[in-house]
């Protein structure tokens, strides 16, 4: 206890916002603020702020939300005096860490039994997105996942589905269903003309290749659609 003492008294009185490096040794990781974590991440700031105060501003322009934060590309986050490439890159790394740990986190949710789990599996691949991507789940006759595959990714407003691909997969995967997602960047949860005809010709030809289409998700960053919730699959 008297070594932990005179280490507290060493660390220079404790400036710059009671230096998060040291703060995280001496008192825990759970300790530390956002702003403190992304400090530890760039290590330092520019001539005018101190890596707190940077990390501070970074969060403040994303209204201190860890999720819009994650949307920035390695370019906006290289518009703050202090930022080059390599910080910009810790940044996008660290929390793209995050996402993978929660769905790590998620592995247990193996038996898909409704929407709500069949989003649990997808949302992770769909955080922080600014275009459009579809994925699908493959799944086999108890409705566990065999597999998460990504098919196409677009742009803010559409990706291209190639139906032979879907199966073509579900086949080599021996799948018995299959559950697909997309995402709406713009946050409009409602389903398009074009994302109903879609819907239709993959549940057609899933009936030909014995691959049932048990639900389309449309997802944004806090809420989804079911096709199937909703009747209109």
């Amino acid at each position: 206890m008297e070594v932990l003492n005179e280490r507290r008294l060493s660390i220079s009185s404790w400036a710059e916002e009671d230096r998060p490096r040291e703060k995280l040794i001496l008192k825990g990781r759970h300790a530390l603020t956002d702003s403190e974590l992304i400090a530890i991440l760039i290590g330092s700031g520019n001539k005018k702020e101190s890596a707190v105060d940077l990390s501070k501003r970074i969060l403040e322009t994303s209204g201190n939300d860890l999720s819009l934060l994650g949307k920035l590309e390695i370019h906006d986050l290289m518009q703050f005096n202090g930022i080059g490439e390599a910080k910009a890159i810790s940044i996008i790394a660290a929390l793209e860490l995050g996402r993978r740990r929660k769905d790590t986190e998620r592995k247990d949710l193996i038996k898909i039994t409704s929407s709500k789990t069949a989003y649990s599996n997808f949302i992770s691949h769909f955080e922080d997105l600014n275009h459009e991507e579809f994925w699908i789940l493959y799944l086999n006759r108890a409705n566990k996942i065999i597999s998460t595959e990504k098919l196409s990714m677009g742009s803010l407003t559409g990706t291209v589905v190639e139906i032979k691909s879907i199966f073509k997969k579900g086949i080599e995967k021996l799948a018995s269903g299959i559950i697909i997602a997309h995402n709406h960047p713009s946050g409009n949860l409602q389903p398009s003309q074009q994302d109903i005809d879609l819907t239709k010709k993959i549940k057609e030809t899933g009936k030909l290749m014995d691959i049932t289409l048990l639900d389309h998700l449309i997802i944004t960053d806090t809420h989804y659609f079911s096709f199937a919730d909703e009747g209109i699959l």
